[in-house]
């Protein structure tokens, strides 16, 4: 793409920079469509192309002035460790360019710590299973970001989603070798039709104040791992409109990115933390428009590889990038299947490995990103507005306290299956009376059901419990001798044997549910 000639000027003169680093006095350039980038040492340099797209445009030097300083505006909140300021590379009295010097302004960029590009998530994603404690952080990320984003209008982000669902039509018809063209049919249809039944929710999050001028493009490209945790960069700087949406619209283009990795255990965890680290309860309501949130962030990105497929003359990279346009159009599709919530009841006493089954079954129940799983414990911090892992007081464990624990996830859990996404619901269940409510929890709603009831030997059930740490459970040694003694009246869930291996005991759960 050819670029004025100032401009050029201007890239030749970082290209020719000092590196401050020995071990890497080479300038390496990376071009892209919008951006240029420098890499000199231990810093980074972006230059906005002068180029205009429908959707951006840095034609002109104060157009590009002003894109510079909106990504340290939108970037530094997330990552104060990458953005360091938006600079002008100056004309001087000599004639000779400077960063930042005294002379005229001829071209502006944004300077960046640099960063090892082996440690962006897409590249980790694609070598090994991302842990737990890694899912966990990456759902604290979210929400912090989402956190601090302003507000924003919810009329304004349905007529944007709207028009996408248009754009997405029409782009996918200009590739019928790829997309078949009854299949684009249903989905533009069945996207129209789904978008048209959520209106009044996305009016109403919007005034909930969870519709906010967010990241915008918070893909695994788009977050590094900086000292052992990720940090969100590289956010929507050159347009509001696609950066504003539902925060959850936001986090369904991480879920989607995960799972189409096949990183399915990863999306799970993030979905589950993200909504228990959440400061509100009304996202449950909100479940109902994560699979067209999911299925939009699918279709966006099958468009743009078709598109970067059209324009590459390297015939294996255009293979490459046609495969990747037709599997997220087929992920698109499956995201808006019908799908028949189901809701898993998790009993037993302390120590059995409810939470841990619980997470291991979530990935491959219901609707993407699986599960919601649902713990008193967590609900009961919640409700008291301390840290997961800080340990609540007695009277927390009151019997007026305590009902009103389990109404509050009654509640949440009828809204989760209401809005079609299965649940799992995580308590001791000890009481004949509260097995018999939740099943006509799942029964109200029409959601299937399935009871699970695990056991283990004393021993094992005091040993587990004793080395917990970091766990929003506050059970003790002391607790599972009290519950020893508990009548749990006729079991008529399906008991599993949790003894034994983690393994083991979530094979048996996952025959369990074959059968039901």
């Amino acid at each position: 793409m050819d670029l004025p000639s100032c401009q050029n000027e201007a890239l030749a003169f970082l290209e020719r920079l000092p590196s401050d680093d020995p071990n890497r006095s080479e300038v390496k350039r990376i071009d892209t469509h919008a951006n240029i980038i420098f890499l000199v040492g231990s810093q980074a340099y972006k230059v906005k192309r002068a180029v205009k797209f429908p959707f951006l445009d840095y034609s002109t030097l104060p157009l590009r002035e002003e894109a510079c300083k909106a990504e340290i505006t939108y970037n530094k909140p997330n990552a104060p460790q990458i953005y360091c300021v938006a600079l002008p590379i100056t004309c001087e009295s000599n004639g000779k360019l400077a960063l930042n010097g005294t002379g005229s302004p001829v071209e502006w960029v944004v300077q960046m710590n640099r960063f090892d590009r082996a440690n962006e998530l897409d590249v980790l994603a694609s070598d090994t299973q991302i842990p737990d404690v890694l899912s966990d952080q990456l759902a604290d990320m979210m929400v912090d970001a989402h956190h601090e984003a302003p507000l924003r209008s919810g009329s304004g982000f349905h007529a944007e989603l709207a028009s996408y669902v248009e754009q997405n039509n029409a782009a996918f018809r200009e590739h019928p070798d790829l997309f078949p063209s009854e299949q684009v049919r249903h989905l533009t249809e069945t996207s129209r039709a789904v978008l048209g039944s959520l209106h009044e929710l996305i009016l109403l999050r919007g005034e909930q104040g969870y519709v906010r001028r967010c990241h915008g493009d918070a893909h695994l490209r788009n977050i590094v791992l900086i000292e052992d945790r990720p940090v969100l960069f590289d956010a929507v700087e050159f347009s509001d409109a696609i950066a504003t949406g539902d925060i959850l619209y936001d986090l369904a283009f991480l879920l989607m990115d995960l799972w189409e990795r096949n990183q399915h255990r990863a999306a799970n965890r993030v979905f589950n933390r993200y909504l228990d680290m959440s400061v509100s309860g009304a996202h449950a309501t909100g479940l109902a428009a994560l699979p067209f949130y999911l299925m939009m962030r699918a279709a966006i990105r099958s468009k743009i590889a078709a598109s970067t497929a059209l324009a590459q003359t390297d015939q294996e990279l255009k293979r490459a990038q046609q495969a990747l346009a037709k599997t997220y159009f087929q992920y698109a599709l499956s995201f808006l299947d019908p799908s028949q919530p189901k809701l898993v009841a998790v009993g037993g006493l302390s120590g059995t490995g409810k939470t841990t089954l619980a997470y291991d079954i979530a990935q491959n129940l219901g609707r993407a990103p699986g599960a919601r799983v649902l713990r008193t414990d967590v609900i009961r911090k919640r409700l008291l507005n301390i840290s997961l892992s800080d340990k609540a007081p007695p009277a927390a464990y009151t019997l007026e306290a305590s009902q009103e624990v389990y109404r509050t996830l009654d509640e949440t859990i009828q809204a989760v299956l209401s809005a079609g996404h299965s649940a799992i619901y995580d308590a001791v269940f000890a009481a004949e009376t509260e097995r018999d409510k939740v099943q006509s929890i799942a029964a109200h709603v029409e959601a299937d059901f399935l009871g699970l009831w695990l056991t283990a030997p004393m021993d094992i059930l005091k040993t587990r419990v004793a080395a917990r740490a970091g766990d929003a459970s506050d059970a003790t040694v002391d607790v599972i001798d009290r519950q020893l003694g508990y009548d749990t009246g006729s079991m008529l869930w399906s008991e599993i044997d949790a003894g034994g291996s983690r393994s083991k005991t979530a094979g048996l759960a996952r025959r369990a549910l074959e059968k039901n």
